[in-house]
């Protein structure tokens, strides 16, 4: 173990040099050991008890950074600011103004109860994954001194929260990094950085020597360029530094805290911003904006006809504004939230899927693409024996052996035992493949050389029972570093290493073994590495990420569901290729696309080849945020799932973000939804969810649109044809509260399985079209029966004449509504359902009222006289008849006709 001497007294405050932004702590790093303790006034010894309160008052814990979410005060004035709300809280103090107080009421009551339900549930959600948040790490071994003098310093096991910059800590097998640390020395130090980089792989570690800078930067203090980890990932790979969030796989060492808390790597993914909008954000406001042009342009209209028409001027206004109401589907924000709310609770309840914001439900039920980093998600991160080969490349299982001993006595004889994944992948293999008791042969350990990253190899040391005086050296490593180790002749070597190549770019991962024989030695450590040299190399060790057990069956459902998955990966081109393989997961007609090819690609040409490739490798932060970015260019609904540091870009670029509940706490907090204990597993239901929640809304909007926009333009063409307003603004107004009671049956609807094999998105275009084509399908039926009740009333002019009209326009206007909600509901598959679900209840109940109420008390105090004749009734149903018939003609014309 190499260490480093006691620094000089400091040379400089901390103060001067206590990095400022998330991330900056790093810049210590190009400094040498000796000079960056300096900088951080400490010394190998650690800090004195008071100097580290001190310091823990000034950066505060360290803690992983938390983002600030709204109260419930600051998320009421969000929904508020919504243009929908805005415009319907503007009508309501229209209607005030004008004396239409009831009016006035309705449209508050609603905007209130949608306001509260959205930011009640969004509120629940946040404080879900806060129960989630946990500290990156337990506890840590901190060396601390009482007091300056004291010639020791104690080890104690303290809270990570309590480390402060300058802090020396001690690192083992199986530990968290707890914060950006500066190794001082190390011992066969690997550490796990997939969360961090996406590298599947184990990255060896090791301190810098004391008189060159951390990166390998020969005169001390010279400085690093230090890459953001949203452009680039090369500072992780710098082996003298740890970041916080990593795992010790074997190995130890000591080490100097550079940064803690909101100033570490990990908190660096927190300088960036979701994007202004997400699918649903687009659809919904895109919608409201059409809505908001008709409702403001009504009034308007209304007094400039009637004044050309008929002069009665302002004494139109509170009709006017009656027609503008009409016109606004005030059920909407209520309807939104009640539908993506059962939604979210339902996740929850059933698969543990927390939803952090509802809108995000939506937007699963749109996606189209979902981009995901394959460790940890398609893989297990460890992994499995592929095949072992001798020399020649012919199977050969008895390097398995070999190797299986030399994971079996590096694991016994170690100081500090610890089972690395590929040894852990070997002895697996050989239990499983020979039986528990195949290495009690007759060979027994002696002694041990763990791992080293530099040497990049391990050795036992054997003796065999039936061979006394000599010891059998067995070496497991890299197979560069035990190819040049071995007597080979070049050829032989150069032949090895093109095998060895073949073998990575098919995404394999290899080992090489050797052997060699020495006489016995004595003593406490016999051997050193000057004793691996002249081996006989025994073969070669291929290994293979290890699939997670419900990615394939989960791939199955998302592509049944027309989701079209994608990868992007840290990892190597031929480890990604060949996982998708095993899967089933074509990497598509341009092969994998690498970074260093999407960096010479302009946005418009890779807004083009990403619907044509499946796999993108090598890739940094800054390159998955680009190909997510591109997908949603070129007008794909794009869905990210990811759990590290390095999927931070890309979470917050995509419409929706997924990320497991394990995930780092960064990317808790970013993502929009946080999936339960099988995160791949839960992506199929939640992706489901959101297309029921989907679909009811886009048959909600055109029942609730179409018929809306059918009565305004009836009633506007009804103020310019007869002396008098086809109904009374308190007539209009019970008439919407009745409709509007009755679509709230669509925040319960049940849908068919076939409406929800597609992605289902809201799109403000085509939902224009639709309800133009059968808003004006619903004038045309209002319009014959404003003719039919002129033709049948006598004295329509008089009082009671009016009240006749008003009365039997309510009941048809209720009963087309009921009409409505059935049959413009519908999509495919849903008539063969058996049992009526609550919308079709919810017409027969409206289409009751709409019968019943003009013959109660309540009739004639709204101005409604029921005497209509049989003719007019008969007229009227043929009207209704007619009219639906025409529903179903044009929404079987439409369900066929693409889009």
């Amino acid at each position: 173990m190499n260490s480093v001497p006691e620094a000089p007294g400091p040379a400089h405050r901390t103060e001067d040099v206590a990095p400022a932004q998330p991330g900056g702590g790093t810049a210590l790093a190009a400094h040498a050991p000796l000079t960056a303790l300096r900088l951080l006034e400490t010394g190998p010894r650690g800090l004195t008890e008071a100097e580290a309160e001190e310091r823990l008052a000034r950066h505060g814990e360290n803690t992983p950074p938390v983002r600030r979410t709204p109260s419930l005060a600051g998320r009421l004035v969000q929904r508020v600011r919504e243009p929908f709300t805005a415009v319907l809280l503007l009508l309501g103090l229209v209607s005030a103004a004008i004396g239409s107080v009831g009016t006035a009421c309705v449209i508050l009551a609603l905007v209130t109860v949608s306001c509260v339900l959205r930011a009640g549930g969004e509120l629940r959600a946040d404080r879900s994954v806060a129960g989630l948040r946990a500290l990156v790490a337990g506890t840590v071994t901190v060396l601390r001194r009482r007091d300056p003098h004291a010639a020791r310093p104690d080890e104690r096991e303290l809270p990570a929260a309590d480390l402060v910059p300058g802090d020396v800590i001690r690192l083992g097998p199986g530990d968290l990094v707890p914060a950006d640390v500066l190794l001082l020395s190390s011992t066969g130090l690997v550490v796990g950085q997939a969360q961090l980089t996406g590298e599947s792989g184990p990255l060896g570690k090791h301190q810098a020597s004391a008189g060159s800078g951390g990166a390998g930067v020969g005169e001390p203090g010279a400085g690093l360029s230090v890459p953001d980890p949203a452009t680039g990932t090369a500072l992780f790979d710098e082996p003298h530094l740890c970041f916080q969030g990593s795992t010790v796989l074997a190995g130890g060492g000591r080490a100097v805290v550079l940064a803690t808390g909101g100033e570490t790597r990990l908190a660096a993914g927190h300088q960036h911003t979701r994007p202004r909008q997400s699918a649903f954000d687009r659809a919904l406001q895109g919608t409201a904006w059409i809505l908001v042009r008709f409702m403001l342009l009504t009034p308007p209209v209304v007094l400039a006809a009637d004044a050309a028409v008929s002069g009665r001027g302002v004494a139109i206004l509170p009709f006017a504004i009656a027609v503008a109401v009409s016109l606004t589907p005030e059920m909407l924000p209520v309807v939104v939230t009640a539908v993506l709310a059962r939604g979210a609770a339902s996740l929850a309840r059933e698969r543990e899927v927390i939803v952090r914001r509802l809108p995000a439900l939506h937007d699963l039920g749109a996606m189209d693409v979902l981009c995901l980093d394959k460790t940890g998600t398609l893989t297990q991160d460890r992994p499995v024996l592929d095949r072992t080969v001798n020399p020649g490349g012919a199977p050969d299982a008895e390097v398995l052996r070999w190797a299986a001993r030399n994971a079996l006595w590096t694991l016994q004889l170690a100081e500090t035992p610890v089972v690395d994944t590929l040894d852990d992948a070997i002895l697996h293999a050989a239990t499983e493949r020979y039986g528990p008791s195949c290495l009690e042969d007759e060979y027994e350990g002696v002694a041990v050389l763990p791992f080293d990253p530099v040497r990049r190899l391990s050795t036992a040391v054997l003796r065999a029972s039936d061979r006394p005086g000599t010891h059998l050296l067995v070496v497991k490593g890299a197979v560069e570093a035990v190819l040049e180790r071995c007597v080979l002749a070049e050829a032989e070597r150069e032949e090895l290493r093109r095998t060895a190549a073949r073998y990575a770019a098919d995404g394999l991962r290899l080992l090489a073994v050797a052997t060699a024989e020495r006489p016995s030695r004595a003593g406490p450590c016999p051997y050193s590495s000057a004793d691996e040299r002249g081996l006989s190399l025994r073969g070669l060790v291929a290994l293979r990420d290890a699939l997670a057990p419900d990615a394939p069956e989960a791939l199955r459902g998302l592509r049944d569901q027309g989701v079209d998955v994608k990868i992007l990966t840290g990892d190597h081109p031929g480890t990604a290729a060949r996982v998708c393989r095993e899967l089933g997961l074509q990497p598509g007609a341009e092969g994998v696309l690498t970074a260093d090819r999407i960096d010479r690609l302009a946005d418009r040409e890779l807004a083009e080849a990403v619907g044509r490739v499946t796999v993108f490798a090598r890739c940094t932060p800054r390159h998955k945020a680009r190909v997510v970015a591109a997908l949603r260019a070129a007008g794909h609904t794009t869905g990210f799932l990811g759990d590290g540091v390095n999927d931070l870009a890309a979470l917050r670029s995509a419409d929706v973000g997924l990320c497991p509940r394990d995930a780092v706490p960064t990317a808790r907090e970013s993502a929009d939804v946080v999936l339960g204990e099988r995160p791949f597993a839960a992506v199929e239901p939640a992706v489901t969810a959101g297309r029921h929640s989907s679909v009811t809304l886009t048959s909600y909007l055109r029942v609730a649109l179409s018929s809306n926009l059918g009565n305004a333009v009836a009633m506007l063409a009804a103020a310019l044809l007869f002396p008098f307003v086809p109904m009374l603004p308190a007539q209009v107004l019970v008439q919407n509260l009745f409709f509007d009671a009755a679509q709230l049956a669509f925040a319960f609807d049940r849908r068919g399985p076939a409406e929800l094999r597609r992605p289902a998105a809201l799109r403000p275009g085509e939902l224009l079209r639709f309800i133009t084509g059968f808003g004006l399908l619903n004038a045309a039926a209002d319009l014959a029966t404003f003719g039919v009740l002129a033709w049948t009333v006598a004295g329509a002019a008089t009082e009671a004449g009016q009240g006749l009209f008003h009365a039997g326009w309510f009941t048809e206007n209720l009963l087309t509504q009921a009409m409505v909600m059935v049959l413009l509901r519908s999509g495919r598959g849903m008539a063969r359902q058996r049992r009526p679900g609550p919308v079709p209840l919810a017409a027969a109940l409206l289409a009751a009222v709409g019968i019943v109420l003009p013959l109660t008390p309540l009739g004639p105090a709204l101005g409604m006289v029921t005497a209509l004749t049989a003719a007019s009734y008969a007229l009227l149903a043929l009207i209704l008849a007619l009219y639906g018939a025409a529903l179903v003609a044009a929404r079987r014309r439409g369900v066929r006709t693409p889009g």
